[in-house]
């Protein structure tokens, strides 16, 4: 595995809608693509730059992209 973050370890996502941050788990990495799981069992393929390894981080990120 190349990626950055590492099977089940837990990421913030954040995504289209600016406010959304959401608590997920890695699976896997694949092809510049994280397979992460959410706690209501749904799932998703994201680039690295969408998920962070913590909730500050997150927010920061939906910060800069308003301005």
């Amino acid at each position: 595995m190349n990626g950055k973050y590492l099977p089940c370890q837990r990421v913030f996502l954040t995504g289209g809608n600016r406010n959304l941050i959401k608590e997920a788990a890695v699976l896997k990495y694949t092809g510049g693509f994280y397979t992460i799981r959410f706690e209501n069992g749904g799932g998703v393929n994201v680039r690295e730059s969408w998920i962070y390894p913590a909730r500050e981080e997150a927010e920061a990120a939906i910060l800069n992209r308003k301005r």
